[in-house]
């Protein structure tokens, strides 16, 4: 394999084989070419079987890539039985053949989100009586915090002793028993279990360790101390891992990740072999030197610094502007004047900022001047509510034990088997010790409930166990579209909508899961209703926004996202807004961790390849109200020397090719119009 287009260092990581190595990959640096290279060197130089090789990351889109980079590299054929998938997946594939040793059955099933929520406030309505409001997501992120920590129930001791610690206390050992019972589990329960599979069935991590004989982990800066006991159970024998990461973009501290994992790494894995990858094949030399000084001013990380072999490129602009909306007007004039000077696509164009309320004025700005824009996040497409119910049948045919989802359909869409209903239909499972769904099949037994409701859940236990044969034996995509034909769930979906447009988006929203289902028919060799879930459940598990972020990003329009969104990403022209005290860093992650926040301004400077412009506001609007604020710290961190300091009313200077750019433009538009 020839390896003349890596440079050293780069080459030092590929042919490192054997022994834990430590890759610190800066941004820019071409990691995800190194990933690939140090594959295609084990199957083809050295003839490791592709089974012996895994490689794992965060996110279904990072595994294809790349997976198809991969397959590019070396062919289709000797990657087959390659692992590159995501945590989650790699422990879904675990679990799937040995889960039965922990007590569960094979078909379990997966809880999203919404799932989670409905059986956490199930729980607390039966430890607290009354109209007491209980906010169950709070509830689900302590006990999800717990679990990346490695918690279980009779150990779980909360990060702030108040009422939700308490609370979650009480909930977190009844909502594991409910889950155990409805033969599911969560997304943090696949970690947590293959960990406590692995240690407690020396016969499964041998299996583990003997198939798995070279590790490698993508942005292991990202990972939390579940994942962490995860790699170390599984390399524990060979020690043949490689993890590659920058702890300089470590920013998702608030979800659990642990910063220590990457700096720790040499002390916990000895003999590990360090390589710095420094070199930045992205950005300007200014913009480089501004990231490099910016974080120098932290204490926790490891010691390198970013260089490019190309010029310093323009100076960085910082302007003062008077306000929200003028800041928002500077960046929509700036971006119309570049696209004048160098004819570049709005594309070219991010705009990131450290909330998603800071959007609006951009939004409107934007709209005002009729400049194409996306926002990248919003509600993902199987968390839509439409989405959610046509699944919750789908997970009930597959797992006649799921009750949370037997509840969600039992009156949807309407026939007659009201709250009242369920609730005696609940009191009965629970005083007979019965499954809620042998309840319903017996429910012409039930006398509390009248004729009407007894003959409602008759047609519903009809139509469930024969679609349950006829997802067995048919084709999915054309038996679920039968199911939501019975179900008449169009016209459903029509008559309870706000407003037509609304029913449409929906509806075509139902069926884009038939078509998603079709897709999944296409793609696998022996297709299955179990498989289709899997598949969606491990799509609801990546980052923010991601369904909708590829396709958006495709478009010609300026990109507007959040700095947690925009890592990973880069933009010839990057707008870097709101760099204020209280904003950047953020007034809550002050005190609890401003090493993070500086972290995350690093990252968004590194976003840029070729101009960076840094904004800020003297004034800034709140509850109405205009208040002075303050620039950001970190502005001054950044060299002075580094910065073309302007205020939003100072003109901005084209240098002679900018201006005789604009002038050949402006001519050629004038000619285009009198042609039209």
């Amino acid at each position: 394999m020839p390896l003349s287009n890596l440079n050293e260092q780069q080459r030092a990581a590929v042919c490192h084989v054997d022994g834990p190595l430590l890759l610190l990959a800066g941004a820019g640096s071409g990691k995800t070419r190194v990933i690939t290279c140090r594959i295609a060197h084990l199957l083809c130089t050295l003839k490791v079987p592709a089974e012996q090789v895994m490689a794992v990351t965060f996110t279904n889109k990072a595994a294809r890539e790349m997976k198809q980079r991969t397959e590019e590299m070396v062919g289709r054929k000797r990657c087959k039985g390659m692992v590159v998938s995501t945590f989650h997946a790699l422990c879904m594939r675990i679990l799937k053949e040995d889960i039965d040793q922990l007590g569960y059955k094979k078909n379990f099933s997966i809880y999203g989100t919404a799932d989670q929520t409905r059986l956490i406030r199930d729980i607390c309505s039966g430890l607290h009586q009354g109209d007491q409001k209980i906010d169950a997501d709070r509830i689900l992120w302590l006990i999800s915090d717990a679990k990346n920590g490695l918690q279980p129930p009779e150990a779980f001791r909360p990060r702030f002793d108040d009422e939700y610690g308490r609370l979650a206390a009480e909930v977190y050992p009844r909502y594991q028993r409910a889950l155990k019972a409805f033969n599911a589990v969560d997304f943090d329960d696949l970690i947590m279990l293959t960990v406590r599979l692995l240690q407690e069935r020396p016969a499964v991590l041998d299996k583990y360790q003997q198939r798995f004989r070279y590790l490698m982990v993508d942005e292991y800066q990202d990972t939390n101390a579940a994942q962490y006991q995860l790699l170390r159970l599984l390399s524990a024998s060979h020690s043949n891992l490689c993890v590659v990461g920058d702890d300089d973009q470590s920013i998702y501290g608030w979800r659990g990740a642990d910063l220590g994992n990457i700096l720790d790494f040499e002390k916990d894995f000895p003999g590990t072999s360090l390589i710095k990858l420094e070199q930045n094949y992205r950005s300007t030399g200014n913009i480089l030197s501004a990231a490099n000084a910016l974080i120098l001013h932290n204490q926790k990380r490891k010691d390198k610094a970013l260089w490019t072999a190309g010029g310093p490129g323009k100076p960085i602009h910082c302007i003062c502007c008077d306000d929200g909306e003028d800041e928002a007007r500077m960046v929509v004039e700036s971006i119309q004047a570049e696209r004048y000077a160098d004819e570049c696509r709005y594309s070219d164009f991010a705009v990131l900022f450290r909330t998603n309320a800071q959007s609006r004025a951009f939004e409107e700005q934007l709209r005002y001047d009729n400049i194409p824009y996306v926002l990248i996040g919003g509600q993902q497409f199987f968390d839509r509510k439409e989405v959610k119910d046509v699944l919750a049948y789908l997970k009930f045919l597959q797992n006649p034990q799921d009750e949370i989802n037997l509840l969600r359909i039992l009156n949807f869409p309407k026939r007659g088997i009201g709250t009242t209903s369920a609730d005696h239909l609940i009191r009965h499972s629970l005083a007979e010790n019965r499954p809620l769904w042998q309840v319903l099949k017996d429910a012409e037994e039930i006398t509390e409930l009248g004729d009407k409701v007894r003959a409602a859940i008759v047609d519903f236990v009809r139509l469930i166990e024969r679609f349950r044969r006829r997802f067995q034996l048919g084709k999915l995509s054309d038996t679920a579209r039968e199911l939501l034909s019975d179900l008449a769930l169009e016209e459903e979906i029509y008559r309870t909508a706000e407003d037509p447009e609304k029913g449409r988006r929906r509806a075509d929203n139902v069926a884009e899961v038939i078509n998603a289902m079709a897709s999944y028919e296409e793609r696998e060799a022996t297709p299955s209703l179990s498989g289709f879930l899997e598949k969606v459940s491990l799509l609801d598990r990546d980052e923010p926004g991601r369904n909708d972020k590829e396709s958006k990003l495709k478009k010609d329009a300026v990109v507007l996202m959040s700095l947690h969104a925009s890592k990973g990403l880069e933009f010839p022209h990057v707008f870097l807004v709101g760099l204020e005290d209280d904003l950047l860093p953020h007034k809550k992650s002050v005190v609890t961790d401003i090493e993070e926040e500086r972290r995350l301004c690093y990252v968004g400077i590194t976003r840029a390849q070729r101009t960076l412009t840094l904004l800020h506001a003297a004034k800034r609007k709140k509850y109405g109200q205009l208040q002075v604020r303050v620039p950001s710290p970190f502005l001054e961190e950044i060299p002075k020397e580094l910065l073309n300091r302007i205020d939003s009313d100072t003109p901005q200077p084209l240098d002679p090719d900018q201006q005789e750019q604009r002038a050949t433009s402006f001519f050629a538009g004038i000619q285009q119009m009198l042609a039209d």
